[in-house]
């Protein structure tokens, strides 16, 4: 391998490992839901919509805040019960 292409290769790999730190809250609560998925195959597929997802569709400041405020309360454990789904924002207060 070249010079050149040992860089570009470099410079791949550092460039995702930057990114991945840089996930908001709305797409760390989808990765957290995608972790609740039934098999490994359904959890992949969850985790390639989040990521387009995300990379189409901007979440506001607002957005953000509301997932960071999900993220502490949703838990896969729970997800089946009402207050387990409106704990992840999957359901809304009666």
């Amino acid at each position: 391998m070249s010079r050149i292409h040992q860089c570009i290769v470099f410079l791949a790999l550092f460039g995702s490992v930057l990114l991945a730190g840089c996930k908001g809250n709305c797409r760390k609560l989808s990765e957290r839901l995608c972790d609740c998925a039934a098999s490994t195959t359904a959890k992949d597929s969850c985790l390639q919509r989040a990521a387009a997802e995300d990379g189409r569709v901007g979440p506001t400041a607002a957005d953000d805040a509301r997932c960071g405020q999900l993220l502490q309360t949703c838990d896969c454990h729970t997800i089946d019960t009402v207050q387990g789904k409106i704990n992840c924002g999957l359901a809304r207060q009666p």
